[in-house]
């Protein structure tokens, strides 16, 4: 059995389809987000941001004090959302490295499974590339097997097992509480990650998910439905088969500028991911806290909310607090979301975050998506990239 963190972590509802239809049960089975893991400048000073304008706790911390000499790494949660934040302690570390070419960026997305062994040996089966072979490590608290494969750019996912561990994440950290008394601000869980490929490369990777992990395609969006006029790109999201892990892969379109995924390929030299989405229970409260803290979101003109109350019809928050907190809503067949994009979190324009609260919708707020491109593009042309 996973430790109770381990439960609590992942621990989500099966969408209907799996619960009244077995076949649709994964065929690459997932638990959940374990963690992500961004390879940053400066871990120590990352982490009092995601502290203090994001609400998360410190629970771990690896380094030299615990016998890991060329690294540091800080592990971050709030509810189920997991970040591991490392930075080298040497020029010369594939770390080092990536910061260098990269900037800060997520570098493993991982993924919580019952057999790390299993699950990599499937991928690498299927055709996979390998970014290490498992591994078991240990200490007092038990043992964690870890491996990992390639995916798009130089981001890899890591597969962790953890059932035999009662730690505070795994062997080699030590259990730490904040230094700095951070608030939550109320995010669940991880609900989405958005990676950019390069123009021609999407299909490519929707089809590695497809083979190797048995993802099924849930949705695409051409340049038509994600466009302005000067900007487009094209979408496709891939979930498993339970549903907890969803992947949109964003490639650049034509249009009459640069877009956003081509500004995000100019600055993060290549591949990599864009956004995380994280979920919340109460928008208004979450985004209200982030901005008393500091976080800067895209901006959008009141224009926007012109047509909402026809565009969505009925919900329940009050439409003049959506106004004042600057966020988007939409509405499909099931339901409503509402979401909001905070700006890039680092210096380079790369990886930001997104804040959404589904009341049914199971979307990605297609409605929302000429809104956000022209606050990206404004954003955009401030900086010279447009």
């Amino acid at each position: 059995m996973p430790t109770p963190a381990a439960r609590d972590l992942n621990q989500c509802t099966l969408p209907m389809d799996v619960l009244t239809n077995p076949s649709a049960a994964d065929t690459f089975p997932i638990n959940g987000t374990d963690h992500l893991e961004f390879y940053v400048g400066n871990a120590k000073q990352s982490a009092m941001y995601y502290m203090a304008a994001l609400g998360f706790d410190m629970v771990a911390y690896c380094g030299p004090e615990t016998k890991v000499y060329d690294r540091v790494s800080y592990v971050l949660q709030q509810n189920k959302v997991r970040i591991v934040l490392t930075a080298s302690l040497q020029p010369n570390t594939e770390i080092a490295k990536h910061v260098a070419l990269h900037g800060d960026g997520v570098k493993v997305l991982a993924l919580w499974v019952d057999d790390a062994e299993t699950a990599y040996r499937t991928a690498i089966e299927r055709g996979a590339e390998s970014a290490f072979e498992p591994k078991t490590i240990r200490d007092e608290h038990g043992e964690v097997t870890l491996a990992s494969i390639k995916t798009y750019g130089d981001t890899i996912h890591t597969f962790v097992q953890r059932n035999k561990y009662n730690g505070a994440f795994m062997p080699g950290y030590e259990a730490r509480s904040n230094p700095y008394p951070s608030k939550s601000v109320g995010l669940q869980y991880v609900d989405h990650c958005v990676g950019n490929v390069e123009l021609g490369a999407m299909n490519k990777w929707v089809k590695f998910y497809q083979d190797v992990m048995g993802f099924k395609l849930l949705i695409t969006f051409d340049d038509k439905d994600i466009s302005t006029e000067y900007t487009a790109l094209m979408s496709k999201v891939v979930s498993n088969g339970n549903g907890y892990i969803k992947f949109p892969i964003n490639e650049p379109a034509k249009g009459k500028k640069r877009s956003q995924i081509d500004e995000y390929l100019d600055f993060y030299h290549g591949p990599g991911v864009q956004h995380i989405a994280v979920a919340t229970n109460d928008i208004i409260a979450t985004v209200g806290q982030m901005r008393d803290n500091g976080v800067d979101f895209l901006y959008v003109p009141e224009t926007y909310y012109d047509d909402v109350p026809e565009r969505v019809g009925e919900i329940e928050e009050n439409l003049e607090d959506i106004k004042r907190l600057n966020i988007l809503v939409d509405r499909d067949e099931d339901g409503y979301l509402l979401q909001i994009f905070t700006k890039p979190i680092q210096d380079r324009p790369t990886v930001f975050f997104e804040i959404i609260q589904r009341n049914g919708a199971k979307s990605f707020g297609k409605g929302n998506f000429k809104a956000l491109f022209e606050a990206i593009e404004r954003e955009q042309e401030l900086r010279g990239t447009l």
